[in-house]
């Protein structure tokens, strides 16, 4: 990078794209020198956080995907019509009304869609985005205000810390997208034939 480049500015290849996560993301300072995790309390009511819980609870184990559906709404989620959740997956429990699953989404087994992050000086809410038609693979995990396009797919056990073009397979720690068929080396067997 040259000097007269602003660093924030976005890149052709998209590696800016995890500042515009971070812009998304609130960061609330915490008191004193104990972590932010110690003063959950002062950032959510205790019992709303109980009551999450429950919901997500039931959302991860019930035999019926209209059941989880309704589940994640009573907690704040924004569910679109067909979305699928999957067993055991996971919205956050403290800030659940930061979710948006769009229609048809599917959410797969043991996924997590964190809106939180709590750090040592701080902790940081966000939103989480799923666009329509998108598919989070079994496993994975979502960051706090990533948004995840249309038709997009996130492959099994990704970490995902940056957003998600529509369209485009992700995959990997942290989640990058999935070459094409073309960028495939030729098939060796062509070669062999066409020497011959």
């Amino acid at each position: 990078m040259t000097d007269d480049q602003d660093p924030d500015s976005t890149a052709e290849d998209g590696s800016s794209q995890d500042l515009s996560r971070h812009d998304r993301v609130d960061r609330h300072p915490t008191p004193g020198r104990r972590n932010s995790l110690a003063y959950w309390t002062d950032a959510k009511h205790p019992l709303r956080v109980a009551i999450n819980y429950v919901f997500v609870w039931l959302a991860r184990i019930a035999p019926s995907l209209r059941l989880r559906r309704w589940c994640l709404r009573r907690i704040g989620v924004t569910v679109g019509r067909g979305v699928s959740w999957g067993l055991e997956a996971t919205p956050d429990v403290f800030w659940p009304e930061l979710i948006t699953l769009e229609d048809d989404a599917i959410v797969g087994y043991d996924a997590t869609l964190l809106c939180h992050e709590f750090l040592q000086e701080e902790y940081r809410t966000g939103e989480v985005v799923v666009g329509e038609r998108a598919m989070i693979g079994a496993g994975a995990i979502v960051l706090p205000g990533v948004e995840i396009g249309a038709d997009a797919r996130v492959a099994a056990n990704s970490l995902v810390t940056r957003d998600v073009e529509p369209g485009t397979t992700v995959a990997g720690v942290p989640a990058r997208p999935m070459g094409t068929d073309d960028d495939a080396p030729p098939d060796e067997t062509e070669s062999d034939e066409s020497d011959a």
